[in-house]
């Protein structure tokens, strides 16, 4: 459904140092900053960027708003909670593990990152 998803970062150096460990804790690989200075994260099903806003404005979070990523198994997102903790990041919600409802088990891990984004790390169990 979605080609690539983009949030704005206030220090370029911090973002991207927290998005390479806890992207690399999923598996992909580090970021390539293009020629506009954004930070550019390619796998086989999507593109997802890091950006200073081009108004000039500080990149503020989305109030309600959470991105999440595909763990391909509950110990990966343990590993990428742990890493996001360790490069910046500041737990939030409830403690990693598995949620319940509409008739399934999810395993769930939730971080802010530097700038204050709300992201998941979401394994279907």
């Amino acid at each position: 459904m979605f080609s690539h998803v983009m949030i704005g970062v206030n220090d370029m150096n911090i973002s991207k140092k927290f998005y390479d460990a806890t992207l690399g804790a999923l598996g992909i690989a580090p970021g390539k900053i293009d020629p506009k200075g954004r930070c550019v994260y390619m796998t086989p099903t999507g593109i997802f960027l890091l950006t200073k806003p081009i108004n000039g404005e500080p990149a503020c979070h989305g109030n309600g708003s959470t991105l999440g990523f595909a763990a391909e198994t509950p110990a990966l997102a343990d590993a990428w909670h742990a890493t996001g903790v360790a490069n910046g990041g500041t737990a939030c919600e409830d403690a990693p593990g598995i949620r319940s409802g509409a008739g399934m088990e999810l395993y769930l891990a939730y971080l802010r990152d530097p700038d204050g984004n709300k992201l998941c790390a979401l394994n279907r169990v």
